[in-house]
């Protein structure tokens, strides 16, 4: 069990380097999901955490929802209503927001405005249907799902206490009948999709199924400091499975995999985000759509 510890934050609507996101906020530091591949990771640095260390420590923004406030009051001053993305670098819904609430107040203060932007979930949790009352009153609320696989079993390995795969689909039907506009991030696009395309089709099927008209997908971001914890942990799997794991960072297995995923986008009616599955180089490179 995490316990979580309280730091201030200076600002909370951060300038986003992303394509599709004006502004992203993050109310907390590291994320309880613990997740092997999370890029995130890297925020340890700020809190002096170490990136092996990732899942086992939290800091929760304790002025997150007054801070924002301010920022949003000024941001609203100048005339701009720029789109919102929560969040970026950590789950707005792990479990500590069970007790904290700082999302769902952060949620309250745009309702109050209200704010007329987009306003952008991306979430791990089925925690997020709490807040459907909120949400609802948001004309640019969107929500979205990761979801990585249908598999419970693989989702367990690779994402240790983020809720199973199967709830988070039981959690975007469940919004989608809310009339909430929804979304699913697949990401990252997991490497033996690549020879097991009938798993890609089954999520995409779940996905279609659930009421969701669009994804995002991303290949797996294998940059050096996720590859080191992700090497261990696949440490004592069969060599056929690290060997698909080192593969993909090799162009030719993007490509293999990007014209499975085009194929089963049509096939499910799904329109892929940004028009292009995105991708990071494994020696540090950022998505080609940032």
């Amino acid at each position: 069990m995490i316990k979580p510890q309280i730091l201030d934050a200076k600002g909370l609507l951060v300038k986003s380097k992303l394509p599709d996101a004006d502004y992203v906020v993050n109310p907390y530091v590291g994320c309880e999901f613990a997740c092997q591949y999370c890029y995130a990771s890297f925020m340890g640095r700020f809190v002096n955490e170490e990136f092996q260390n990732w899942g086992n420590y939290l800091y929760i923004k304790g002025n997150a929802v007054a801070v924002f406030e301010k920022d949003l009051t000024r941001l609203r001053a100048s005339g701009r209503m720029p789109s919102i993305l929560l969040s970026s670098v950590t789950d707005p819904y792990q479990g500590a927001e069970k007790k904290h609430r700082i999302t769902r107040g952060i949620l309250e203060v745009l309702v109050r405005e209200p704010y007329p932007g987009v306003v952008s979930i991306l979430t791990k949790s089925p925690l997020v249907e709490r807040d459907i009352d909120l949400l609802s009153q948001l004309p640019g609320a969107e929500i979205g799902m990761t979801i990585t696989t249908t598999d419970d079993v693989i989702s367990r390995f690779l994402e240790v206490r983020a809720p199973l795969a199967s709830r988070r689909l039981e959690a975007l039907s469940h919004l989608s009948h809310a009339r909430l506009r929804t979304y699913a991030f697949v990401g990252p696009l997991l490497p033996h999709f690549r020879y097991q395309p009938d798993q890609l089709d089954k999520l995409f099927h779940g996905i279609s199924r659930a009421g969701v008209r669009s994804v995002y997908v991303e290949h797996m971001n294998l940059k050096r400091y996720i590859r080191e914890r992700l090497w261990k942990v696949l440490a004592d799997q069969p060599q056929e499975i690290k060997d698909v794991y080192q593969q993909a960072t090799e162009a030719e297995h993007r490509k293999a995999l990007d014209e499975i995923v085009s194929r089963l986008l049509t096939k499910h009616g799904l329109k892929l985000r940004l028009n292009e599955v995105l991708y990071h180089n494994q020696n540090g490179g950022v998505p080609r759509s940032e």
